[in-house]
């Protein structure tokens, strides 16, 4: 047994996942973590205060805000496509998209034709990360791209089976870094690349990963050095220590908890 299941395997024991509305707040972290890794900051407080109560921020914009609900409302989605085994098709995810961007998306009008990113369109125009970064693909060479990645995930997780742990985040880290580097969108490929790596964890019922927004750029350098080298290796190892340690945290975390409301017992 690995270290990863190992950890898996005493969380579960713990019954961590069977708190109270642990669903719903590990939710909610993975959104706020997401989107502050895109510039947001709105904090878990705040987005459980917006999503359960509709209480706005006043300390925040209306864009970082609408960024929160959007991605709230693209992961409920995603998770019913998860339920149902639905087949990943580049219709799905720009419909995914365009949930994802619906109030922080533009419009675009190139010499290609015109597009939208807040209906979750692919791009026709050619992006780089930052002035003097990386260029991604042409994207007259996206639509094909796009289809051999949906062809590649749909074959993987029909061979997948739910008890190889590893084999199942193996296959979501790599469904994030494939969708990452082609940059199928003009903005939001972050958060659809998270989620839809989260999606894959959640359709084989595994602890869905978290990428904090302490660990961004470690996590943007894993990404960029793995591009560098055309090899998805280093970022796939960066994800899988980074959800070993997140688990470990939690796990420690619950146990201080019992502990601290032990001694609190008359």
């Amino acid at each position: 047994m690995t270290e990863l299941e190992q950890v898996l395997n005493e969380y579960i024991t713990l019954g961590i996942n069977q708190q109270l509305d642990y669903d719903k707040f590990y939710l909610y972290s993975i959104i706020t973590h997401s989107t502050a890794i895109e510039g947001s900051t709105v904090t878990e407080v705040e987005a459980q205060l917006l999503f359960d109560e509709g209480i706005t921020s006043s300390k925040r914009t209306i864009a970082e805000q609408m960024m929160n609900l959007d991605l709230k409302k693209a992961y409920e989605q995603c998770f019913e496509y998860a339920k149902n085994h639905e087949k990943i098709t580049i219709e799905l995810l720009c419909k995914l998209s365009g949930i994802t961007m619906a109030n922080t998306g533009s419009a675009y009008n190139t010499i290609a034709g015109s597009f939208s990113s807040a209906k979750g369109e692919l791009r026709l125009l050619n992006v780089s990360a930052g002035r003097g970064g990386k260029s991604y693909l042409a994207w007259q060479k996206v639509p094909e791209k796009l289809q051999k990645v949906c062809d590649y995930l749909n074959e993987q997780r029909a061979k997948i089976k739910k008890e190889d742990i590893e084999a199942v985040y193996r296959l979501s880290f790599e469904a994030h870094y494939m969708l990452v580097s082609i940059h199928p969108w003009a903005d939001g490929n972050g958060r659809m690349s998270r989620l839809v790596m989260n999606m894959i964890q959640k359709e084989f019922e595994v602890v869905p990963s978290i990428v904090k927004k302490e660990k961004r750029v470690q996590y943007i350098q894993s990404l960029e050095e793995s591009q560098e080298k055309e090899d998805s290796s280093v970022f796939i190892n960066f994800m899988f220590s980074h959800h070993l340690a997140n688990i470990k945290e939690q796990i420690m975390q619950f146990k201080k908890s019992m502990q601290d409301d032990a001694f609190k017992l008359p």
